[in-house]
């Protein structure tokens, strides 16, 4: 259960890279580097436990968000179809909605941000093991290992987005980061009563 809340811990925090591009200049197309979003400081999974690096740019929130909303859509896939309890799978289609929700939600934010960012959902070796481990269990052992996920996730989540909402650089996403926080907390109660 410990190697799962590391996994967990580190894989909600950690992004991918993604490109922005200036439609006014071609020239202008970058891409975010593993350093600026965090993945580049030669922390292993373990080291990345403790208190990890919240995002603070435009970038490296909208890449955290979208693969936090990937994340929770297959893991909740997985319970739904692999889950026993119906506590835990009503839950879980929720979460499928909710997040498929909030995925819109952010790329129609970031389409209408000059210049336009293009978040990117693509899960990190973490994610994919604890993605793996999941698969890996049925009925109330993926119940279980499901509950605890969610707590964790969302309550990384919910620190992101309180901590972006804060000192985000972005205006856009700012107001974005506030009006997903409701929404999380509530999602990170009902996780918390999850059996």
């Amino acid at each position: 259960m410990k190697a799962l809340t590391l996994i967990l811990a580190s894989s909600a925090l950690c992004i991918s890279a993604c490109n922005r591009s200036d439609s006014s200049d071609e020239t202008a197309n970058q891409d975010v580097t593993m350093a600026d979003n965090g993945m580049g400081n030669g922390l292993d999974a373990g080291a990345m436990a403790g208190p990890a690096a919240l995002p603070t740019t435009a970038p490296q929130f909208v890449n955290a968000a979208a693969a936090s909303d990937r994340f929770e859509i297959e893991s909740s896939k997985l319970a739904q179809n692999s889950g026993s309890s119906a506590a835990v799978k009503s839950f879980a289609q929720q979460m499928v909605a909710a997040h498929t929700a909030s995925t819109a939600k952010l790329k129609s934010t970031v389409a209408g941000m000059s210049p336009p960012l293009t978040p990117s959902d693509a899960l990190n070796a973490e994610q994919q093991s604890l993605i793996a481990s999941l698969q890996g269990k049925t009925g109330a052992d993926l119940d279980a290992a499901y509950a605890q996920a969610q707590v964790t996730a969302h309550q990384r989540t919910l620190d992101m987005l309180n901590a972006y909402a804060n000192g985000g650089d972005n205006p856009q996403l700012v107001n974005l980061a506030k009006g997903m926080i409701p929404t999380v907390t509530a999602h990170l109660n009902s996780a918390k009563g999850l059996k």
